[in-house]
């Protein structure tokens, strides 16, 4: 206790609470036991600091009444869907983009010490840096390089969200969607390469044999 710095009157408390148990034991071990999950750790509170800096669990911790708290923290992998983002590309195309991160809690301390809301941060940060990323580059770019977009994306979330004890496992583009009169032009100057392609082929056929070397 002395040395997390609670002071004298923190270690009165501390053993006052000790004392108190062990004067209602054997009713009192109820409340003081909790059950951690295997995929689950406890971030516990005593007068306001964090025991140990480090986390408990799984399995069964003891808290004391009245000088502890504790937070459960939940490590499982969670896939999160990016609500569509409105950008421009470089070459100035609106486009409605939306996708999936995947990411997880390795550090219990870190994610509740270091920021309010893990998982709301996390998210937040990932729309604004998909529409960062998106920005700069051209519709061409946006729909063939979507797997290194991704992978882009997961780089620079990982350098912040590496603080908050949060690993980004994957970033995925999910849909791409761009105005009607874009699409149709797209398919106008496809359906015109496709049309000179097959005139080109069989002029090509068509010169003799002998004519090559």
């Amino acid at each position: 206790d002395k040395r997390e710095g609670i002071g004298v009157c923190g270690w009165i408390l501390v053993s006052l609470s000790f004392l108190l148990v062990l004067i209602t034991f054997p009713i009192s071990i109820w409340a003081c036991m909790k059950v951690i999950r295997e995929y689950e750790r406890a971030v516990v509170f005593r007068l306001g600091r964090i025991l140990s800096k480090k986390a408990k669990g799984a399995g069964i911790i003891l808290i004391l009444p009245c000088t502890d708290t504790f937070i459960k923290v939940d490590l499982r992998m969670v896939a999160c869907k990016i609500p569509p983002q409105e950008i421009l590309s470089k070459d100035g195309v609106t486009a409605r983009v939306d996708g999936v991160v995947c990411y997880r809690i390795y550090s219990a301390v870190s994610a509740v010490a270091n920021v309010s809301d893990v998982h709301s941060a996390t998210l937040l940060l990932a729309q604004t840096t998909l529409r960062n990323i998106l920005g700069k580059q051209s519709l061409a770019q946006l729909l063939a390089g979507r797997e290194e977009i991704g992978r882009n994306i997961q780089a620079i979330l990982n350098s912040t969200t590496e603080q908050w004890g949060v690993k980004v496992a994957r970033v995925e583009i999910k849909d791409v969607r761009i105005p009607v009169a874009m699409q149709r032009a797209m398919a106008a100057e496809a359906e015109a390469a496709r049309e000179t392609r097959a005139k080109v082929r069989p002029t090509a056929m068509s010169i003799p044999k002998h004519l090559f070397p």
